[in-house]
């Protein structure tokens, strides 16, 4: 579903991709993890096109899409979330999230004329809510931050997306909801490819199906958890107390 070939980008001297090649199938859940500086936001920003690579190329489905823009990047099924939330505080889940898919069908601009109009929209609205077991009334700020954050994932799912990254998508969310927040991005639907960013290795070796080491701008190793945990050169610079323990 995503895939790169000799993915590269410097900024002057420092290295922060380098010949970077990704084979993601469908429905796979990839956990990308790496120490500090290790090229992992950076990555998903030249996935996205956020950043132009200096080389190299991006697919998605098998289609080029190494020179559109982010938003053309959407509408071909790529989505993304950041690692801090950007909600409107005072409107509903269910406000935020039919607005996302107005947007994609075009109609976000007025689509506060006629509600009756959009009553389709609405109910796709809710039922992405509902499987994401958010509370579809309350106002975003009245949320728990762990279902703010489930509803970022909520709006990127409303554009409909074969491919969704997750930046560090628990980052800020207490160390007890995190592992809740996997389960239900586990849950989501097969005929997704997901790829998150995460630095609690319990949480991705107990939620990914496969995992990507990057360090310095490189892949170091992709694999199985099981092979991933049991790579020396994985517990030599990056696993450290978990490598131990294992």
């Amino acid at each position: 579903m995503l895939s790169t070939k000799n993915l590269n980008k410097s900024f002057g001297s420092l290295v922060v991709a380098q010949d970077i090649a990704l084979e993601l199938p469908k429905g796979v859940r990839y956990a990308l993890i790496g120490p500090n500086g290790a090229g992992k936001t950076t990555l998903i920003n030249l996935l996205t096109g956020m950043l132009r690579p200096d080389s190299g190329e991006i697919f998605l489905g098998g289609s080029d899409i190494t020179h559109l823009k982010p938003e053309a990047r959407v509408r071909q099924g790529l989505a993304r979330t950041f690692q801090i939330n950007t909600l409107f505080p005072q409107l509903t889940a269910l406000e935020s999230v039919t607005i996302a898919v107005l947007e994609r069908e075009g109609h976000a601009h007025n689509w506060w004329r006629q509600l009756s109009r959009f009553r389709p929209a609405i109910d796709e609205a809710a039922a992405i809510l509902s499987s994401l077991n958010i509370p579809p009334d309350r106002e975003t700020r009245e949320l728990a931050y762990g279902q703010q954050r489930l509803l970022e994932i909520a709006l990127a799912l409303a554009t409909r997306p074969r491919v969704l990254l997750l930046d560090e998508p628990a980052a800020g969310v207490p160390k007890g909801e995190s592992a809740e927040l996997f389960a239900v991005i586990s849950n989501l639907s097969n005929e997704l490819t997901v790829l998150f960013i995460e630095h609690d290795m319990n949480v991705v070796f107990r939620f990914a199906s496969r995992i990507i080491v990057m360090v310095g701008g490189r892949i170091l190793v992709e694999g199985t958890p099981d092979e991933v945990g049991r790579d020396p050169r994985v517990r030599e610079v990056y696993l450290g107390k978990y490598a131990r323990a294992a």
